[in-house]
């Protein structure tokens, strides 16, 4: 075990633990790598399970989680990935494959490359101990009680710290909890919501540690269930969970970091500081997290994560607003949460003209057309396309490597009709956060929808890794024509979020395409509600129950209709679903030309991305006019 070599592009020195490539070192855990050794000795060979928890652990019972763990953290180290492996391949059922090449480095002994060859062959040392330390040794022996009293009693760096957590368990993967609002004004829980959302952001953007997006986090905020049982349903190693409050300028969090395997505290933390700094606070805090589970931080995330970032209280609070009656959208409210969080983030912009996340949050709300996949159910005019456009380039300006800047860039690249653009924008994202979910989400169905599925469900999957609690994949079954499954996926995800409107609206799509009329006719009603249009709906359940499905479509086109001429919102595709729906081939062309006339517009911009992917125009694709439309809007072939 003590020889050097090398597996693939990677430098391996069993001896320091240690596995690098031009000049990058990461320091493996001892037992991980004796399970390196074990495969390497077997290079291009299954290796048993059995046969490494055999040889790594001889006299202990661990279980197979151990094992897994390890090899997890092996494909981290060569950033392998388990689907497509480069260096360590699973044989399910049985074992583990080092696929990569190994060869002995120069300068070892020469022969057959194995690593522990001589081991059994190693004679015990005896060791004497001389009756006098000459003064070098006394001198090194002083040096060193020196050196460890300096570090337990100042604990320098905060070295103490991760000497004393060697016995900690590996943790590549993590949750952040709600934290739980100690102000005295129950209003100001919009403020410790924005707090966990800013520090799922910084923990985010470190590649090495896989973080679960907020929209899955949330869901436990009011829970009664354990903390390894939420662990296991988010499929994580740890947990974070704490409070904040906030009194005057001053602000205060409290964070535990809890190995969730065992219901373990390894770490709590007790930060205040003035509001200002609120936000360079959260990537003080990820950065304190990623040291004490010793997770590799790249030098640039290191350095965003300590970036100052100072903002006046009245700035942070209409931000943090702003962002509140966003998320709400879609959820109960209309257009009127839309226009709030415009004013609440034109005002922190009026306030910290700087502040690159309010001109980040003014795009987003004037285009909300973040998600490809998703209906577009309230009106953007050109003129809210030209303000996103403003917003999102001055974003830009200020902080180019703002993974939200890119993907805000990518929607209005979308409505550009730049497929080009909108795929380099969001491949931009998921570099700069390869956590965020919403940017594989978005990719994926943008892939989709231009005829390569291979690739999208790959980012679809990756989208549901990180956001498990929120379904990823029933849009994509029901472009594909798997009904049964698109159905069953949208129920567990309503079963988390029943407010979701974007859920509703999707299931209604497949009951419709279906033939599930009644239940087709609910989740429409429930979609128009959560949108807002609770006293705009039409009797629809009735004119169902008296006139059938089709009068019912029928009349809702017709109040969609008339709805965007009194209230400016926009719906060209779901007015081509249901004409289309109906039969009425004519006035689904109509309402899909339009889109096509009203370029800019987020209601026109999805209509036109899914004209080759939506089922509805099944109908319609035999025609020559729709074969002339997706030739015009620049669709590939």
């Amino acid at each position: 075990m003590s020889h050097d070599f090398r597996v693939g592009p990677w430098i391996v020195q069993p001896k320091l633990n240690t596995v690098s490539q031009n000049g990058d070192s990461t320091r493996l855990e001892p037992k991980v790598m004796e399970v390196l050794v074990c495969l390497a000795e077997q290079a291009g060979r299954p290796v048993p399970k059995e046969a490494i928890l055999k040889t790594v652990w001889p006299a202990t019972f661990v279980s197979d989680d151990v094992l897994i763990r390890s090899i997890s953290e092996l494909r981290r180290a060569f950033q392998d990935d388990a689907r497509d492996p480069r260096f360590i391949e699973t044989i399910p059922k049985r074992g583990y494959r080092l696929v990569a090449a190994v060869e002995q480095m120069p300068g070892s002994a020469q022969g057959v490359f194995n690593p522990s060859a001589n081991v059994d062959r190693q004679i015990p040392e005896t060791r004497t101990f001389p009756r006098r330390i000459s003064w070098p040794l006394a001198g090194v022996a002083l040096a060193c009680v020196v050196l460890l009293l300096a570090l337990f009693l100042g604990n320098f760096g905060g070295l103490r710290g991760r000497l004393l957590a060697g016995g900690n368990p590996a943790i590549h993967s993590i949750a952040v909890l709600p934290l739980k609002n100690l102000s005295d004004d129950p209003s100001q829980k919009y403020f410790a919501s924005g707090m966990t959302e800013e520090l799922i952001t910084d923990l985010s953007q470190i590649s090495a540690l896989k973080v679960i997006s907020r929209t899955s986090s949330e869901v436990y905020e009011n829970t009664d269930k354990t903390l390894p049982q939420i662990a296991r349903e988010l499929n994580v190693d740890a947990v974070v969970e704490g409070s904040v409050e906030r009194s005057g300028n001053r602000v205060r969090i409290t964070a535990q970091l809890i190995y969730a395997l065992e219901d373990k505290n390894l770490w709590a933390r007790s930060y205040e500081r003035d509001v200002q700094d609120a936000l360079g606070l959260q990537g003080t805090l990820a950065s304190a997290i990623a040291d004490e589970i010793r997770i590799r931080v790249a030098p640039q995330e290191q350095a965003r994560l300590h970036r100052p970032r100072p903002i006046s209280g009245p700035a942070l609070d209409n931000y943090l607003e702003g962002n509140y009656h966003l998320s709400r959208t879609g959820r109960g409210f209309g257009d009127e949460e839309t226009r709030k969080a415009q004013e609440y983030f034109q005002l922190a912009i009026d306030e910290a003209p700087s502040f690159a996340p309010a001109y980040i949050g003014l795009a987003y709300a004037h285009n909300q057309a973040s998600c490809p996949s998703g209906p577009a159910l309230l009106h953007v005019s050109r003129r809210d396309y030209d303000i996103a456009r403003a917003a999102a380039q001055k974003a830009l300006e200020l902080d180019p490597e703002a993974p939200e800047v890119h993907g805000v860039l990518a929607s209005l690249a979308i409505s550009d009709w730049n497929w080009s653009e909108a795929e380099a924008e969001l491949r931009r994202s998921l570099a700069l956060n390869p956590n965020r979910a919403e940017s594989h989400d978005a990719l994926g169905y943008f892939l989709i929808a231009l005829g390569r599925p291979d690739e999208g469900t790959k980012e679809l999957q990756y989208a549901q890794e990180f956001d498990p609690n929120k379904d990823h994949l029933a849009n994509f079954y029901f472009y594909q024509g798997k009904y049964d499954e698109s159905i069953r996926l949208t129920e567990r995800d309503l079963a988390h979020q029943p407010d979701d409107g974007n859920a509703h609206y999707g299931q209604y799509q497949t009951y419709a395409l279906v033939g599930k009329y009644p239940e087709a006719i609910h989740e429409l009603e429930e979609t128009l509600k959560l949108y807002g249009f609770a006293d705009k709906v039409p009797a629809l359940d009735d004119t169902f129950q008296k006139r059938g499905f089709k009068a019912a479509i029928r009349l809702q086109a017709s109040v969609t209709e008339k709805l965007q001429k009194s209230e400016k919102i926009y719906m060209p595709g779901m007015l081509a679903e249901m004409y289309t729906l109906v039969g009425d081939k004519d006035r689904a062309f109509y309402w899909l030309e339009d889109a096509y006339r009203h370029k800019y517009s987020v209601g026109a911009d999805g209509t036109v991305l899914w004209l080759k992917g939506n089922p509805f125009y099944q109908p319609l694709r035999s025609d020559p006019q729709f074969s002339d439309l997706v030739r015009r809007v620049g669709l590939p072939p």
